[in-house]
């Protein structure tokens, strides 16, 4: 399996510049990961040019908004300018988002279908997998999954499902402050708006012993507090750390707050 560290980098698809990329590359951390639903990898082959090795990944590109015989093409193309270092998430995002939304496990699997005869291989993509469908879809069909907005019990379950073979990165979210109170106020909204309304979300929270109440009014400071590590580095990188432990092979890790992200990464290293 590729090495792509134990630690990487969770940003919105513009919110990383090319010299952040380097900078990033330089502090040791293993990939990049680009969120949003892009229909286009061009901010992709913009921070893979900028740095050397460090691996650039989708986290995620929607299955509902892109195509999959365009999204192969710029995969190939990206693979022959860049050997090795693009990894492609996919996912099938929420009910709410779209106006016509087909069986999310059957649409995903026509999508993958597509991939494959574009010559993406499997070892070279990830799927935002919750539950166990989706992540069983994950150990059968890409490299693994990358979860999003999940605490490190998710892990452990992910894990039981997938298997010891395959790839699992979740992304967790950051403020480092030692203040909870202000810790809370940045982290909330990033939570509440709008993952405590997406059903395929707050599903996944209640299985993990999350109520009603705890995603009512913004998140509970419990919820909160599981989805959004905060302190002192130290502490912060005990949180990221129960990821691995609990079976992880990567955190993507998410910087909250309008603090210089590199800056904040590098005291997390």
């Amino acid at each position: 399996m590729t090495d792509f560290g134990n630690y990487g980098v969770w940003a919105g698809f513009s919110a990383i510049s090319p010299d952040q990329a380097r900078q990033i590359e330089k502090l040791g951390y293993g990939t990049i990961w680009l969120g949003g639903s892009p229909t286009s990898l061009a901010p992709v082959r913009k921070l893979l040019a900028a740095t050397e090795t460090v691996h650039v990944a989708t986290g995620i590109a929607a299955i509902w908004n892109t195509d999959a015989a365009e999204i192969a093409k710029q995969y190939r193309e990206l693979e022959s300018d860049f050997p090795g270092r693009f990894l492609l998430g996919v996912g099938v995002s929420h009910p709410e988002a779209i106006a016509e939304y087909r069986s999310p496990y059957d649409s995903l699997v026509e999508y993958l279908d597509v991939l494959d005869e574009g010559g993406v291989p499997v070892d070279r993509r990830v799927i935002a997998a919750l539950g166990p469908r989706m992540l069983r879809l994950a150990r059968d069909r890409a490299l693994g999954s990358h979860p999003y907005l999940v605490p490190a019990a998710h892990t452990a379950y992910a894990r039981e499902i997938l298997g010891p073979g395959s790839f699992l990165a979740p992304e967790h979210k950051v403020v480092l402050t030692d203040d909870a109170a202000l810790a809370r106020s940045v982290g909330r909204p990033f939570v509440d708006q709008p993952y405590l309304h997406l059903q395929n979300y707050t599903n996944n929270l209640k299985r993990f012993g999350f109520t009603d109440s705890d995603i009512a009014d913004g998140g509970s400071d419990a919820l909160i507090d599981a989805l959004v590590a905060h302190g002192t580095a130290e502490v912060v990188r005990e949180q990221l750390d129960a990821h691995l432990s609990a079976g992880a092979d990567h955190v993507a890790v998410h910087v909250l707050g309008d603090g210089d992200i590199v800056e904040d990464l590098a005291k997390l290293i």
